[in-house]
């Protein structure tokens, strides 16, 4: 699949198409088209996005926070039950040890360990999202004994705030 690195390809082959058709674009007009095929305001835009990617010959990926856990039970109701993610994978070194697992909904990808090392209990971390409404209404929906999470009109945006079963905080933030 082609990305915005393959913009000038993209221009070529419309171009060519087009010309099939009787059409004639001058390559800038075709460079302006895909610039705005990818939501950007012009070939201007698109050229410098393409020019810092190809700077960097690395990149950053959204981070998986470990978070520490204590009763297995507990967090698949938690994270697998009220906030509806799924279990990706799970990792115990042999029967009867502690659990490592990821769990996620969407881009979010969180690391579960009941390992007394992985992680503090009583974490704190943001979840920047869009549709933060929308979220808090579905968690309420599902009428959790333990969690009835509001919303909270803050100076940097919309929040709102869970807390799992070990007193870790997210807090999904819409700014």
């Amino acid at each position: 699949m082609r990305t915005f690195l393959n913009a000038k390809a993209m221009a070529k082959a419309m171009r060519e198409q087009l010309a099939t058709r009787g059409v004639t674009i001058q390559h800038a007009e075709a460079l302006e088209i895909v610039a705005k095929q990818f939501g950007l305001e012009s070939w201007n835009v698109l050229s410098a996005k393409i020019g810092e990617a190809e700077v960097a010959p690395w990149r950053f990926e959204p981070p998986a926070p470990i978070i520490r856990i204590f009763d297995e039970a507990r967090a698949r109701d938690f994270y697998l039950g009220f906030l509806g993610m799924t279990l990706d994978w799970e990792h115990r070194f042999e029967l009867g040890m502690p659990l490592y697992c990821q769990v996620s909904r969407g881009a979010l990808k969180l690391h579960l360990s009941e390992h007394s090392g992985d992680a503090s209990p009583g974490a704190n971390m943001l979840v920047y999202m869009t549709g933060v409404e929308a979220w808090q209404k579905e968690l309420v929906g599902k009428n959790y004994k333990y969690n009835r999470p509001g919303l909270q009109r803050q100076d940097w945006g919309l929040e709102c705030e869970v807390i799992d079963p070990f007193g870790n905080r997210i807090r999904f933030l819409e700014v």
